[in-house]
C-alpha cells in the first residue's frame, strides 16, 4: 500500500485521534503504531517523530480518549443544585452509557496498566481525577449537614470499586443490567452517605 508522505508538523492531536480511534476497535494489545499511521496515510517514522515509543502514544491517546469523560465529569459537577445533586449525576455519569466505548477503553487501559509503567501512571492520575471530584461532594455534602459520613475519600474510592466492577460485568454478562447496577450503586452510595436512597433517583 502506497503511504502518502505527509508534512512533519503534522499536529499531534490528528494522530492521537486516530490513535483512540485505532484503540476502540482493536485495543491497545493489537493497535500497532503501523494501524495508526496507515489510518492517517503517513508514514511510521512520522508518528514516531511525535511521540518517540508507541507506549507513549498509547499513553497519550488513552488519555485523548477519556478527556470527553472528564469534560462531562466537570460540566456535570458545575450544573449539579447541591452535593446531593452532585453526588447523583456523578454516579449517573460514571456509569456505562450506550454502547460503552468509553468503558471499554478504560477497561482495555486497566489490562494494559498491569504491564506497562506509562500506562499505568496514565491510568491513575486519570482515574483519581473521578475519585477526587467524588470525594469533594461527598465533603461538601457532610459540611452542609446533607450527608452523615466520617470518611469522605474512603467512600469516594469504594463506590467508585463498585462501580468499576460491576460496569465490568454489565459489558461481559447480559445478566447484570444497567438498571440493576443503577439501583445497587444507589443503595450502596444512600449507605454510605446516611440518606434515603429516594433523594439519589
Amino acid at each position: 500500500m502506497l503511504v502518502v508522505r505527509r508534512r512533519v508538523d503534522l499536529r499531534r492531536e490528528e494522530i492521537l485521534a486516530a490513535a483512540a480511534e485505532q484503540v476502540v476497535s482493536r485495543g491497545f494489545g493489537h493497535t500497532r503504531v503501523a494501524d495508526v499511521a496507515a489510518a492517517l496515510g503517513v508514514s511510521t517514522s512520522l508518528v514516531f517523530y511525535h511521540f518517540g515509543t508507541k507506549e507513549k502514544l498509547m499513553a497519550e491517546a488513552f488519555e485523548y480518549a477519556v478527556n470527553r469523560d472528564l469534560s462531562a465529569l466537570d460540566n456535570t459537577v458545575a450544573r449539579a443544585k447541591n452535593p446531593i445533586d452532585g453526588v447523583r449525576r456523578i454516579l449517573a455519569l460514571y456509569s456505562p452509557q450506550g454502547n460503552a466505548y468509553g468503558w471499554t477503553v478504560w477497561v482495555d487501559a486497566w489490562a494494559e496498566s498491569l504491564r506497562e509503567p506509562q500506562m499505568r501512571e496514565t491510568y491513575v492520575r486519570l482515574d483519581d481525577r473521578w475519585k477526587d471530584v467524588l470525594t469533594e461532594q461527598i465533603q461538601r455534602g457532610v459540611d452542609e449537614g446533607d450527608f452523615i459520613c466520617p470518611d469522605p475519600a474512603g467512600s469516594a474510592w469504594r463506590l467508585s470499586a463498585l462501580l468499576d466492577g460491576l460496569a465490568v460485568q454489565v459489558m461481559m454478562h447480559e445478566r447484570i443490567t444497567k438498571k440493576k447496577l443503577t439501583q445497587w450503586v444507589r443503595g450502596a452510595a444512600a449507605a454510605e452517605l446516611g440518606i434515603d436512597v429516594g433523594l439519589l433517583t
